[in-house]
Order: structure tokens, then sequence, then C-alpha cells
């Protein structure tokens, strides 16, 4: 599976899955930009790749501010001149159970990781209705599926995000954009890793492969969606679990 030429954007993209599939659709032939919040983590990966001549470049981007992710979207077109790829997989957790809650945790998760993802897909589908042709892959998540103790903001953001997925492929097919999500289970990055190990422990234990996601294995599925292997899917969720909970 090939990306040649295909210009992406990853969010979250400096570290985690998203930094996986910058370095895997790179390898592939595609042109990457890492939008991220985090400016020193993304600058010194794009600097990184630089050395591996890669066609690479670094936006700092907070995903919950529509005036930024406009920005950042007018000057990938002005720089490539089309964006046929966009990975919504910025994401964030401020966990607690119902009762405990606060509304800035609530908020907090619903601005990153809901209207982050309406943000950028609202953008970049503009530029891609014009092209006639685009892929958006957005990330749910096994919480947004069945639900997860200590994540109603986390939760309802992921299932929400299953029902814009639905929505956008019928709302986007007829431009010639197709949009699909990746549902990953439990995966090693730093933001799984701060969980209890108890708790870990038990997640590998009800996954029918018996381990944890990797990076890589969330980066493959993205891959797959932003290929051409892909073109007659859309509306789709890719549970990308282990089999967790079947």
């Amino acid at each position: 599976m090939r990306l040649d030429g295909k210009v992406a954007i990853i969010t979250g993209s400096a570290s985690g899955i998203g930094k996986a599939a910058t370095e895997l659709f790179l390898q592939k032939g595609a042109k990457v930009v890492i939008a991220d919040i985090n400016a020193e983590a993304g600058k010194q990966y794009e600097e990184e790749l630089l050395k591996q001549e890669y066609d690479v470049f670094f936006y700092p981007l907070n995903v919950s501010n529509k005036e930024e992710v406009e920005k950042m979207v007018e000057i990938v077109k002005e720089k490539y001149g089309r964006i046929d790829i966009l990975i919504n997989n910025a994401g964030i957790t401020r966990d607690a159970m119902l009762t405990k809650m606060t509304e800035e945790q609530f908020n907090e998760v619903i601005d990153v990781n809901l209207k982050g993802v309406f943000h950028c897909t609202q953008a970049v589908a503009k530029v891609m209705s014009e092209q006639g042709k685009g892929k958006i892959i957005n990330t749910s998540s096994v919480s947004g599926i069945y639900g997860n103790i200590g994540q109603t903001n986390y939760a309802a953001a992921k299932a929400a995000i299953v029902g814009m997925t639905k929505t956008w492929a019928k709302e986007l097919g007829k431009k010639g954009i197709q949009v699909n999500a990746v549902a990953p289970g439990f995966t090693k990055t730093t933001m799984v890793e701060k969980m209890p190990e108890k708790i870990l422990a038990y997640m590998e234990s009800i996954t029918s492969l018996k381990r944890l996601g990797e990076p890589k294995d969330i980066a493959d599925a993205y891959l797959f969606l932003a290929s051409d292997r892909s073109n007659y899917i859309t509306g789709h969720v890719l549970h990308v679990d282990g089999g967790i909970m079947m």
C-alpha cells in the first residue's frame, strides 16, 4: 500500500499513535503535516524526519481552536496545492467518576476530542470538495462503543465521532470524499500507560489476543483506509482492538 505524493495532515502526531502513523505514511511516500499542540516535541520530531530527507513539516495546533485550524489548512493548501488525507487522531483524557467529574474536565475533552474533529474536518472537507477527492479518517475508541468506567466525557466524544463519521460519509460521498473511523482498543501510549497496572492487566485478560495494542497496529489501519486499497469503503468503523469484549 503506497501513498506516493499524497498530502496528509495527522493531528496529535508528535507522540503515540499519531507519531507511528506519521513515520509509516512517510515511508509509504506521503508528505505529512505534523499537527500537534506540543511545540517542543513536534519540532524535535520534524527535525529528526527532515534529517532522513522526508517531506514533512510541523505545525503547532490546538484543534479546539477553529481559527488556528482554518489557518493551518490555508497554509497547507498554499504549500502543497492540495490535501489528500486527514487523520483526526488528536485526543486527551480527563478521567473521573460521574459524580466527581467537573464541568471543566467534561468540557476539555469535548473541546479537543469532539469539537477538534469537527473543526479539522469542516476546514479540510472544503478543500477536498474542490478537488473532488479525499480521505478522512476519524479516531473513535472501544470506550465509545462499549463505554468505560470513569470516562463519561471521553466515551461521549468517541461515541459521537461514530455518528459524525456516518453522517459525513453520506454528505461528502457525492464529492468523492470517503469518511471512515478507527476504533482502537487499549494501546500502549503515554495516555494509556498512566492507567493503574491492575486495570491494564484486566484489559489484557478480556482481549482475545491477550495483549495491549501497539501504536503501529493502529497506524496500519489508518494506512489501509488512507490508501487506494479502500476506495469503496466509506461510513465504516474499523475496530482495531485485539478482540476485546467479543
